[in-house]
């Protein structure tokens, strides 16, 4: 026979009464004297109301770079999470572009009307798709798409590495916010700043070049 290891907790749980109690207490490493219950993952509440469309459903021409004009965002967050700066990185250039948030907050709708201020800068063919994480700052990712027309896939849980491109960034962005700073400090005028300096770093991946000139190539082409 083969004794799962929940049926032995159901087992020592269902003994611990009376002055078992506290030696099942003192034996259980979590010190608890009854089973917690285990929510069943298929049954949790959805993050969004809106349907997320996940990252596996990402056509193939967005997978493999082919096609520019594609980016991932997260967020950059300061001190205690009371403020953060959005990134925007496209996938084939590597061009990084910082979103200001009012007073750095990130609710969902300061999160989307700052990526609709950013994203409609650029030409209608950079506007590809945006990947994101499932952070409750994107709840409103339906708004963003319906008012820019770009699709929004989303990573699975726990997946950071599904946005290489961003990850690689905000490594190097760290430099100029720092970990326990207030990100409220820093104004639009000083993330275009620190954007154009990364943007005119060279990069092995890109042979070289800098994100600035990716870019630029496809602007005038």
């Amino acid at each position: 026979m083969r004794v799962s290891v929940e049926t032995i907790y159901q087992a020592l749980y269902f003994q611990a009464r009376g002055g078992l109690k506290r030696e099942v207490q003192a034996a259980v490493r979590s010190g608890r004297t009854r089973r917690k219950p285990r929510r069943d993952p298929q049954r949790r509440t959805p993050r969004f109301t809106d349907p997320m469309v996940m990252i596996s459903d990402r056509p193939a021409e967005i997978e493999d770079r082919a096609v520019p004009g594609h980016w991932e965002g997260d967020l950059i967050i300061g001190a205690a999470g009371r403020s953060a700066i959005a990134t925007l990185v496209e996938r084939s250039t590597r061009y990084t572009m910082l979103v200001h948030l009012p007073g750095g907050a990130h609710d969902a709708e300061t999160v989307r009307d700052g990526l609709l201020t950013t994203v409609q800068t650029l030409p209608a063919h950079l506007r590809g798709s945006l990947t994101w994480d499932q952070g409750s700052e994107m709840a409103r990712h339906h708004q963003f798409s319906t008012a820019t027309g770009m699709p929004v896939y989303f990573c699975d849980p726990a997946s950071p590495w599904q946005r290489g491109s961003n990850e690689n960034t905000n490594g190097p962005l760290r430099q100029y916010f720092p970990k326990g700073t207030d990100l409220s400090n820093h104004t639009p005028e000083d993330l275009e700043h620190f954007a154009q300096e990364l943007n005119g770093r060279p990069r092995k991946t890109l042979d070289w070049d800098t994100p600035a000139e990716r870019l630029r190539d496809l602007l005038t082409t």
